[in-house]
C-alpha cells in the first residue's frame, strides 16, 4: 500500500502549465520584519472555471484547496487574512486578471482602498478525475503580477497542489519556499493502547499512515535526507530470543522492504542520518554506558564516536548538515548538550544551565540548535546558537490543573522557520509547532493520543 502510494505521488506531476513571476527587483517580505507587522492579505474564494453543471458535485475540491492554502499561510506567520465581508467587489462577478486588460477584470484600486498588500485570485476546474488550479498573485500597491501559476493533478492530490501552491507564494514573497511539501514521522500509541507504533504524516497531520505493526515499542524515528527511509527503534522479540531487545530497524518507503539493522544486545536507538544518507549515528549501549557510534546502512559498525569518559551516557546524536554533531551527556555530571565533529573530536560543552539538557536538533543551516531543557520538574524548547550563545525560551506552558507542562522532542522545519515538538499541556502529548522566535504557537495534533520525538522531513517533491 505504501509502495502505491508513493508512485501515485510520482505519477501526479503537478507541474506548472504556465508560470510567471514579476521581476520585482527584490524580496517583497524580508524575513524577520513580519514579526511586528503582518501583511495584509485578501484570498476570495475560489471561481469555479469549468462545466457550470459540475460546479456543484466539485465544489468540495475547491473548499478543500482554499482551506489548505488559508491554514498554510495564516501558519507562515507573515500574513493576516482581510475578512471577505470587507472587499468591496463581488469576486464571483470579475475575473481573476485585473482590467482593463480582462473587460470583467478587478480593480486593484478596490483592494489598495481596503489595504491589502497582497491579492490572491485563483479558479478551478475538474474533469472527470482531474483538477486544475489557476492562481494569480498580485502586489496591490504596485498593481504588480508576483506570481501567475497553473497547477494540474488527480482531485486526490488537491491537497498536495494546495501545498505546491503555497510554497510557491513562501518563496515568490519571502526568497525562501515555505514548508508545506513536508512530512513528519512520529512513535504514537494511536489505535494501539499500551504499544507504541510509527506513523507518517503531512506536516499539518493530515493523511496519517502507519508504517509499522511490531505490536511492541517502536520509537525514535528518524528521516534520510532523501525522504525515502525511516530508522527506528523497536522492541522486537526476534525468534528463539527470551526477551525484546532495543533493535534499530531501516525501512525503505520506496519498496516497503523492512530490515533489522542494529540488533546488538541492548541498546540500539537515536537513529541520525549523515548528510549525505549513506550512514546512521546511534547510541549502543552493549551491556556498558551508552555510547555513539557510527553505522552504515547494512548494519556494519564504521566507528566508535564517543567513549565515555568514566562510563558517562552519550546519547541522542543528531547531525547537522555540514557533518558536524551535537549530543546529550552526564559526563559533567548532569545531562547537557554537546557538540563534536564527525569523528567525535573537538568536542564542546555547550549548555550549563538547568537540571537536565536533552534531545538537540540542528536548524538546516547548521547555525542553531534546539533542545528540551528542565528547569524544575517540566522541560520545555529552547534554542540557541550552535556555539551555545543567544538561547531564546520557545515555551511555557500550564496543564489544565495548573501544573507546568513539559514541552520535548524539538524538530526544525526544513525551512528552519518553525520548530516542531510535543507537549502534554492537554493531559496527552500533543505535537505542537512555533516560530523559531517564539513569537506564535500552534497546535499540530487534537486527538486522545500520545505523540512521542516527531521528526520534520526535507520538502519532498
Amino acid at each position: 500500500m505504501m509502495k502505491q502510494i508513493l508512485a501515485l505521488v510520482l505519477i501526479i506531476g503537478l507541474f506548472p502549465l504556465f508560470s510567471h513571476a514579476q521581476n520585482n527587483n527584490g524580496i517583497y517580505i524580508k524575513l524577520g520584519e513580519a514579526r511586528t507587522k503582518k501583511s495584509l492579505m485578501a484570498f476570495p474564494p475560489l471561481q469555479y472555471t469549468g462545466s457550470p453543471s459540475t460546479a456543484s458535485r466539485n465544489q468540495s475540491v475547491g473548499i478543500e484547496i482554499f482551506n489548505t492554502i488559508t491554514n498554510d499561510l495564516t501558519v507562515s506567520s507573515y500574513f493576516q487574512f482581510i475578512n471577505q465581508s470587507a472587499f468591496l467587489e463581488d469576486t464571483s462577478k470579475t475575473g481573476l486578471m485585473p482590467a482593463p486588460g480582462l473587460p470583467n477584470g478587478f480593480k486593484f484600486q478596490s483592494w489598495s482602498s481596503i489595504g491589502a498588500d497582497f491579492l490572491i485570485r485563483a479558479g478551478y476546474s475538474v474533469v472527470g478525475n482531474e483538477v486544475t488550479l489557476e492562481t494569480y498573485t498580485y502586489h496591490v500597491p504596485r498593481a504588480a503580477l508576483v506570481l501567475g501559476k497553473k497547477y494540474k493533478g488527480p482531485t486526490s492530490s488537491a491537497r498536495r497542489i494546495a501545498h505546491t501552491f503555497a510554497n510557491d507564494v513562501m518563496k515568490a514573497l519571502t526568497g525562501v519556499e515555505g514548508p508545506f511539501l513536508s512530512r513528519v514521522v512520529v512513535s504514537s500509541d494511536k489505535g494501539s493502547g499500551q504499544s507504541k507504533e510509527i506513523f507518517t504524516m503531512d506536516w499539518d497531520g493530515a493523511n496519517m499512515e502507519q508504517v509499522s505493526n511490531h505490536r511492541s515499542i517502536s520509537i525514535s524515528p528518524a528521516w534520510s535526507p532523501d525522504g525515502k527511509k525511516i530508522a527506528y527503534t523497536s522492541y522486537v522479540k526476534r525468534v528463539g530470543a527470551k526477551f525484546r531487545n532495543a533493535d534499530m530497524l531501516l525501512l525503505d518507503l520506496t519498496t516497503g522492504k523492512r530490515s533489522l539493522v542494529s540488533y546488538r544486545q541492548g541498546i540500539n536507538s537515536g537513529a541520525s542520518f549523515s548528510p549525505d544518507g549513506r550512514h546512521i549515528y546511534l547510541t549502543i549501549s552493549q551491556g556498558n554506558s551508552p555510547d555513539i557510534y557510527k553505522m552504515s546502512l547494512d548494519g556494519t559498525l564504521v566507528g566508535k564516536i564517543t567513549n565515555g569518559p568514566a562510563g558517562a551516557l552519550n546519547v541522542e546524536p543528531t547531525v547537522s548538515p555540514q557533518g558536524l554533531l551535537s549530543f546529550s551527556s552526564d559526563r559533567a555530571g548532569r545531562p547537557m548538550i554537546y557538540t563534536a565533529d564527525a569523528a567525535g573530536n573537538n568536542v564542546k560543552r555547550i549548555t550549563f544551565a538547568g537540571v537536565f539538557n536533552s534531545s538537540p536538533s540542528w536548524s538546516p543551516d547548521g547555525k542553531k540548535i534546539a533542545f528540551a531543557g528542565q528547569s524544575d520538574n517540566n522541560f520545555d524548547i529552547f534554542v540557541m546558537n550552535a556555539d551555545g550563545t543567544g538561547m531564546i525560551r520557545l515555551t511555557s506552558a500550564k496543564k489544565p490543573n495548573g501544573r507546568m507542562a513539559s514541552n520535548e522532542d524539538p524538530s526544525f522545519s526544513p525551512d528552519g522557520r518553525f520548530v516542531m515538538y510535543t507537549s502534554n499541556r492537554t493531559g496527552k502529548n500533543q505535537i505542537y509547532i512555533s516560530t523559531v522566535d517564539g513569537t506564535e504557537e500552534r497546535r499540530v495534533t487534537n486527538d486522545n493520543n500520545n505523540y512521542y520525538k516527531p521528526k520534520w522531513s526535507n520538502n519532498i517533491d
